[in-house]
């Protein structure tokens, strides 16, 4: 976009195409300068990385305090040659001697670096890094004329300094850390779209979704104005506050952008609607100005698209964002359409995969013959729905116009639909990465590992490093990635045995910023697709007590399934932990399933939806009395069934013989009485609605049974309640399961429903 080098910071006629940010200290200003600044710091990085040790040892000196013996307080070597405040690192110098001594406290220069002598190279340069960054904000404060800019400017380079003493990281000291206000920009942009476009078609709703993440971009490389220009213009407003997030901004958004040893976020993601007020009014005019100003240089496909489209954009969204009751900023916001997220970073697809990268990674496993046809085979029974209605339907379900996709924030959505639909976008991806001895090393490969070790020490901390390092890196194990934004994210470690039929999980975890959000649930379905292409049909895991839920939920459970001797000393043992196994069944599409499921509830709902249209059918009125009769029976009136209206008595009867062979059932003794707390202390938080023969009993006695749906209702309750808490190979399951089949037989022999 070499057209757009000397516009002002935000301007619209950029896009989404990288805007240019602007330096700390340019005075709200960008363009060429402001990127010749980036880039001349990374060139400065890159030429002393690049450096001989001793150079880069002096470097580090300056900023050393004196190791040597005694009570020296010296805080840094200073040459007896000092070079331009602050250094220059592209000045030309000679040999670097250790031995030369220092000029504030006459020690050598080796007696500053002692303690650099034995680290590595890796751990030296980014030392020398935020070298860099410090002499950069060094220069950022005597230039910077806003007091509080350069107080924050100051901050930020004490923080540098001192991480350079300590040999630590940079960790910002603060009261609260980012994300600083819920919903974020980002979030209540996306809810905008979905609460006023949803309606649009496909195309439409794409040119809305261009839109917003072009505002979205504009938002992260904006300028914000500093807090004394703001009380100058705006009189009545929330002082304290705007600089509260203006140093945040400085902090964690605009700074790092240049220094990059500090943590960067993006503007829209960690500040919310406060945010975006104050600074939308002037923003939405500068935007429009400029679109005005630079038409001419527009593309033709973006002419219409930025002076037609993104001022009416604009207006809609200043009312939300001012309107004190917009649903869009509740956290609780629903949208029952179909908007999506707003990918305002899409991942890119790797060009280039390195040959570690299993060509497994991104496919949907297909099946390698069509399954069979069962209907035609399949004896027809009665009460079996009609084909010609279920394909009906199929037909209705499969169209997309007839069923909109389920919103990301539908409550009735899969866990792992959100993440699902970002694999679509190319948000994320997932790739089985491992170590290899035998092939040169891939750069991204290592980086993506180096990315998984830190991932699995931050989440397991109870696991050693050092063990977590020697097993990602081992060759013998895989690790399924997943990658956001070039970045790891989260992943599953494991070990493949195939002679003995199972895989053996080792670690498993997802970045703490990015849970809750399907991704574990849809990383351990593309694990089962990669293990049933290869034929490995076990699972295996060691899980603590804080993994054992998750790994239910993914379908693990205590009753292995492998023989033990198959893995009696082949997996890793793990004191206090509890041994979990699953087994996949080459038959389901994994990370389809959830789609699947959710297609047959739409197909059993449409067909409810019919059957309840028949049952309401309207039949004419009754005549008979006009003819001079008095009284019918009951069961001659049209739509009334004759089942449900038996004698109180006879119904009476009925069902107190049933119950009372129920009760004297051999299975029936889990059942007789209400759940004791005692016994089971937290089923009622599990179990809603309890219900026991002691309980129906007593209802039957109070006359309470007046149709035979509601004695079914309480007794099938009893052995759903049942299923629910048990685990299937418990003895009350089996109970269950056996007395509930006793109780249909006696049902139908009392003719209470059909047989």
């Amino acid at each position: 976009m070499a057209d757009n080098a000397g516009m002002q910071q935000g301007s619209p006629a950029i896009g989404a195409a990288g805007l240019v940010p602007a330096a700390p200290g340019a005075g709200g200003t960008e363009g060429s300068g402001a990127a010749g600044g980036s880039a001349r710091i990374a060139v400065k990085k890159a030429q002393l990385r690049s450096s001989p040790r001793p150079k880069k040892l002096e470097k580090l000196g300056v900023y050393s305090s004196c190791k040597a013996e005694g009570a020296c307080k010296c805080n840094g070597w200073k040459s007896q040659n000092p070079p331009p405040t602050p250094p220059r690192t592209d000045q030309q110098s000679s040999a670097v001697n250790l031995q030369e001594p220092c000029r504030s406290c006459s020690h050598t220069l080796g007696d500053h670096v002692t303690h650099l002598e034995n680290i590595s190279e890796e751990e030296m340069n980014r030392l020398l890094g935020i070298v860099l960054d410090v002499e950069y904000l060094y220069t950022c404060v005597h230039k910077e004329e806003d007091a509080d800019t350069k107080q924050v400017y100051f901050s930020l380079f004490k923080l540098l300094r001192k991480s350079i003493v300590q040999m630590g990281k940079p960790m910002l000291e603060a009261q609260d850390s980012p994300p600083f206000e819920k919903p974020s920009i980002e979030q209540g942009v996306n809810n905008f779209v979905q609460y006023k476009f949803s309606h649009l078609p496909s195309k439409e709703r794409q040119t809305i979704m261009e839109l917003a993440k072009m505002f979205l971009n504009q938002i992260n490389y904006w300028q914000l104005e500093t807090p004394s220009q703001r009380r100058q213009r705006v009189l009545n407003d929330d002082a304290a506050g705007y600089k509260a997030n203006y140093t945040r901004w400085l902090c964690y958004c605009n700074v790092p952008q240049f220094c990059d040893s500090l943590p960067r976020y993006e503007t829209t993601q960690i500040f919310g609607r406060t945010l975006l007020r104050s600074v939308f009014t002037v923003m939405r005019k500068q935007l429009l100005e400029q679109a005005r100003q630079e038409k001419d240089k527009l593309p033709p496909e973006k002419r219409t698209l930025i002076l037609t489209h993104f001022p009416k954009f604009l207006s809609m969204l200043e009312e939300e964002v001012y309107s004190h009751s917009s649903p869009i900023w509740s956290q609780d916001f629903l949208a029952g359409a179909s908007g999506g997220q707003i990918p305002i970073r899409p991942g890119n697809a790797l060009a280039d995969r390195p040959s570690e990268l299993t060509s497994d990674s991104g496919e949907k496993r297909k099946p390698t013959e069509p399954l069979p046809h069962e209907d035609s085979k399949r004896p027809r029974v009665v009460g079996d729905i009609p084909l010609e209605l279920i394909n009906e339907v199929m037909a209705t379900i499969t169209d997309p116009a007839a069923i909109p996709e389920t919103s990301l924030l539908s409550a009735h959505s899969a866990r792992d639909e959100a993440a699902r639909l970002e694999e679509r976008r190319g948000v994320i991806e997932f790739h089985v990465i491992g170590n290899s001895l035998n092939q040169k090393p891939n750069k991204r490969i290592l980086m993506w590992l180096v990315g998984l070790q830190n991932v699995f020490s931050h989440q397991l901390p109870r696991m050693p490093k050092e063990y977590i390092t020697r097993l990602v890196f081992d060759p013998k194990h895989k690790t399924l990635s997943l990658i956001k934004d070039g970045r790891v994210i989260g992943g599953i470690c494991f070990r493949m045995f195939p002679s003995q039929g199972f895989t053996e999980i080792v670690f498993c975890a997802v970045t703490s910023n990015e849970q809750v959000k399907g991704y574990g649930t849809h990383l351990m379905n593309h694990l089962k697709e990669y293990h049933i292409k290869h034929e490995i049909l076990n699972f295996l895991t060691y899980a603590d007590e804080y993994a054992i839920g998750y790994f239910k939920k993914q379908g693990f459970s205590k009753d292995i399934k492998v023989p033990k001797a198959k893995y009696v000393g082949y997996i890793k043992d793990y004191e206090g932990a509890t041994l979990m196994g699953c087994e996949l069944n080459p038959s389901i599409p994994y990370t389809e399933f959830s789609v699947i499921i959710k297609k047959q509830k739409e197909i059993i709902k449409k067909l409810i939806e019919r059957k309840q249209a028949q049952i309401r059918k309207v039949y004419p009125g009754l005549s008979c009395f006009k003819e001079g009769v008095r009284q019918i029976p009951i069961e001659s009136i049209p739509g009334i069934r004759k089942k449900e209206l038996k004698d109180p008595d006879q119904l009476y009867s009925t069902l107190k013989t049933i119950l009372q062979h129920v009760k004297s059932h051999q299975n029936a003794w889990p059942f007789m009485e209400p759940v004791k707390k005692t016994e089971a202390p937290g089923y009622y938080q599990v179990i809603r609605f309890p219900m026991d023969l002691k309980t129906m009993s007593e209802r039957l006695k109070s006359r309470y049974y007046t149709t035979r749906k509601l004695f079914m209702a309480d007794m099938q309750r009893i052995f759903t309640n049942c299923r629910e808490y048990n685990p299937p190979e418990s003895e009350y399951y089996k109970c269950a399961n056996l007395l509930e089949k006793f109780f249909y037989t006696k049902i139908k022999e009392a003719g209470l429903i059909e047989k």
